[in-house]
């Protein structure tokens, strides 16, 4: 049975999953309005992605013996000035949520809950992959600046990158 103190932050965590999918999903709109449809068909992946982190969480929550919410998620920011600012406000929204991972590793430890330990190691190692992969791509935006062309070839680099495989968590 899990401790209700893991449950109610394993709950919270859900919600924080919940959002990350909702803003990669608005962000994926505001790509595809603008004609970048790589980059839309990435976040849009990456959305994907988020909620399968969410279900995940969700599942094993039920099956440790406590309670999966359904999280209400709030609305997610829709506008944006240009790809840095976009790439920007994801490492940052990727690195609270490796902060918070870490907060509930630091918790199920206190806890000696080591099932649950254990379960966040797989979000510990994803968090580190998603931090990389989004200064990677902030430093091609930084080399590419405001060519159009790059910005082209871009686009097509992370189409490339949304038709790979995602593997199920769940």
């Amino acid at each position: 049975m899990l401790h209700k103190d893991i449950e109610t932050a394993l709950n919270k965590q859900i919600e924080r999953e919940g959002f990350a999918s909702a803003q990669y999903l608005a962000m994926a709109s505001w790509a595809e309005s603008k004609g970048f449809e790589g980059t839309a068909q990435f976040l849009y992946r990456q959305s994907d992605e988020e909620r399968m982190h969410m279900l995940k969480l969700f599942h094993y929550v039920n099956d440790a013996g406590g309670y999966a919410v359904s999280p209400g998620v709030a609305s997610p920011r829709i506008e944006f000035s240009s790809f840095p600012e976009l790439f920007e406000l994801i490492l940052e929204q990727e690195k609270g949520v490796s902060e918070k991972i870490n907060e509930l590793v630091e918790l199920s430890f206190d806890k000696k809950d080591h099932t649950t330990h254990n379960f966040l190691q797989w979000y510990v190692a994803e968090q580190l992959e998603e931090e990389a992969l989004f200064r990677s791509i902030l430093d091609k935006l930084k080399i590419i600046g405001d060519n159009g062309g790059a910005l082209y070839m871009f686009d097509k680099d992370l189409q490339k990158e949304a038709g790979k495989n995602i593997e199920s968590p769940i």
